[in-house]
């Protein structure tokens, strides 16, 4: 668990081992409306079963009852490569391959995330970014790609302010709030320090 001061805010960020993790965002994606489809558990642990992922959660004490602490923020993120053979990480690659570099590289893809709708706008979602970019160095990973939708602006907002580039935009004619946007970030060494002079993290014991 990380305990992390961001702009005199709090956050409480948990890595998660696979099986755990995969319940707990099973759990939490109830909250979500906006998302058509829920992800399962058993989704999630066949999905990320034999690659090198991260699941973190951010948790935030119940406003009505500061004693009860809830999962509030997650993402979830795994390495992709060019030789891809589940379908929908294949045609990934593919739609990508003109924008992002996979030969030679490691690339680390952020899957699924967001934040409850009653924390938002708190900065949970973007403390749980930088310190997936802060485990991603430490792997070895070049750089990071997400997918969203035109029409989710808080989150890219916040991919924006932690200088991620929109690569490449897939229009929808009949409705362009769901046109699908694609950000890159390449990893750069100077990141840690940048993260760092921002909050401070403290590892502490589970």
């Amino acid at each position: 668990m990380y305990n992390a001061t961001f702009q005199t805010l709090e956050y409480h960020i948990t890595h998660y081992d696979l099986e755990q993790g995969a319940l707990e965002i099973q759990y939490i994606e109830e909250y979500f409306g906006e998302f058509p489809r829920k992800k399962t558990a058993a989704e999630i642990v066949r999905r990320l079963t034999g690659r090198k992922h991260l699941i973190l959660l951010a948790n935030a004490p119940l406003p009505d009852d500061p004693g009860s602490v809830v999962p509030v923020s997650f993402k979830v993120a795994h390495e992709i490569t060019v030789h891809e053979s589940e379908p929908k990480l294949a045609d990934l690659v593919n739609r990508l391959r003109d924008f992002v570099q996979f030969n030679g590289r490691r690339v680390l893809y952020t899957w699924i995330g967001g934040t409850r709708r009653d924390w938002r706008g708190q900065g949970h979602f973007r403390a749980l970014t930088e310190q997936q970019e802060l485990w991603a160095i430490e792997q070895g990973f070049d750089e990071i790609v997400v997918k969203t939708k035109n029409k989710f602006y808080e989150m890219r907002g916040t991919l924006d302010h932690l200088r991620f580039e929109v690569v490449k935009y897939e229009r929808v004619q009949t409705d362009n709030t769901e046109s699908k946007v694609y950000l890159s970030k390449k990893l750069l060494p100077d990141i840690i320090r940048k993260h760092r002079s921002a909050k401070t993290v403290v590892q502490v014991a589970l």
